[in-house]
């Protein structure tokens, strides 16, 4: 057995046990190495990241938090590369780093032969045909914002190069057809719902300030609202 498959196969053996420990002479044995490269593989492991916990002692062993680790997946190459295309289109979006995110992580859950195919794959399948106009991705303080509900504070460029520096309550991303993506939040400086285009906010930075609750259905505008309607875009 390789390092590699080592390595995945002693993660999935901590998996399968869980909440119960395995010694390190216990899982040397069953990998034919000694305790120390045991010893070595699972400082490889929780360096990229694994949970993995150690007690010492006699009746003492390694364990792992299974609800942060993932069972096996069993992506073929072909799916892998199927998930692939699709996340490839996240790229302009706010999801375009998780889903680099994504792909790495199924393919560091394939077996290495596996993971040797779907690149090989990889290297035979091209997407043409970007669309005109990608926007910007979307920075990650914004999605941040979002996601833990914190104050944002602008600087903004309107639709008439009006430059103005305001603080929001982000709620939600909003999207026309794919092209241009929208931060919605209550504008405290405009006291009301305001839709602020990504690619035109010069500096966003987060405060740390809790943000208000805020019900999605009071800020989902209709496609037409953030093309047409000016004080939306205020």
């Amino acid at each position: 057995m390789n390092r590699t498959d080592r390595l995945y196969a002693i993660v999935e053996e901590l998996r399968a046990v869980a909440p119960r420990r395995r010694s390190a002479r216990e899982l040397a044995a069953r990998y034919e190495v000694s305790v120390r490269t045991i010893a070595r593989d699972i400082d490889a492991l929780t360096q990229a990241g694994v949970p993995i916990y150690a007690d010492a002692g006699r009746r003492g062993g390694y364990t792992v938090d299974r609800e942060m680790t993932l069972p096996p997946l069993n992506f073929t190459p072909a799916e892998a590369i199927a998930a692939a295309v699709v996340f490839d289109r996240a790229d302009g979006t706010p999801f375009a780093q998780a889903a680099r995110s994504a792909i790495h992580k199924i393919v560091a859950a394939m077996s290495a032969r596996d993971a040797m195919a779907a690149r090989d794959l990889a290297n035979r399948v091209q997407l043409l045909d970007r669309p005109e106009g990608t926007p910007q991705p979307v920075p990650s303080v914004i999605q941040d914002a979002i996601v833990d509900r914190r104050v944002l504070r602008l600087t903004y460029l309107d639709r008439d190069g009006t430059r103005t520096e305001r603080e929001v309550e982000p709620v939600l991303f909003a999207t026309v057809r794919g092209r241009y993506w929208y931060v919605v939040a209550w504008c405290r400086l405009r006291l009301a719902a305001r839709a602020f285009r990504v690619d035109r906010i010069i500096h966003a930075q987060a405060t740390g300030e809790p943000a208000p609750t805020h019900p999605y259905e009071n800020f989902t505008f209709r496609t037409c609202d953030l093309i047409d309607r000016a004080p939306v875009l205020s």
